[in-house]
């Protein structure tokens, strides 16, 4: 090898660059050719949605919010708060952006939320390095019952691999990671 850094290797690595950019512009150049009958996506007709969601105050989505929200709390922002009751449900909007769209219901309830709020379980610089958490509290903090708004809205198609309807939610006021923000306006139509 030589002294100034320059040996076989440098030589080797550029020789395979000028050769992979010769490959691909010759694939490139190749002539256009249709879809074989392989190719074509016939068994995707396009999106066939049913609007057959469940109602705003279904107690399975009810019930899947309450068991996300105190999964989400414990597991991530150390506390034990939960969703105690559902008040005042109803519906805002069915299908808001047109037929063609993923069919959502959009719903509005007000929860009472009771336990112990922590802080951030990953560390004491926060997600994303120093001061990335602004919100919140610097220790545990007993708190009672509170009232707040949760929005939410049940989606066709959008459980787990799509088979069955899913829940989106945010919590006004613990919506923690800004997934929802400002506000969980977000969450709304």
């Amino acid at each position: 090898m030589r002294a100034d850094g320059k040996g076989t290797t440098g030589l080797f690595g550029r020789t395979m660059c000028a050769l992979a950019a010769a490959g691909m512009l010759t694939a490139s150049l190749g002539s256009a050719e249709a879809a074989n009958f392989f190719e074509k996506n016939f068994w995707l007709s396009g999106p066939n949605y049913s609007g057959n969601i469940p109602a705003c105050d279904t107690p399975s989505a009810l019930s899947r919010i309450q068991n996300h929200f105190a999964t989400t709390e414990s597991r991530f922002w150390n506390s034990s708060l939960t969703i105690n009751s559902f008040d005042h449900i109803r519906e805002i909007a069915f299908r808001p952006w047109g037929e063609e769209n993923i069919p959502r219901r959009f719903c509005r309830a007000d929860v009472v939320v009771t336990g112990v709020e922590g802080t951030p379980s990953f560390g004491t610089e926060g997600a994303y390095g120093s001061g990335a958490y602004q919100g919140g509290t610097t220790g545990k903090v007993a708190s009672g019952p509170r009232r707040h708004t949760v929005w939410y809205s049940i989606v066709e198609d959008g459980g787990f691999l799509g088979f069955s309807w899913g829940v989106e939610w945010c919590v006004e006021g613990l919506d923690r990671s800004w997934t929802f923000e400002p506000n969980c306006r977000m969450a709304k139509p």
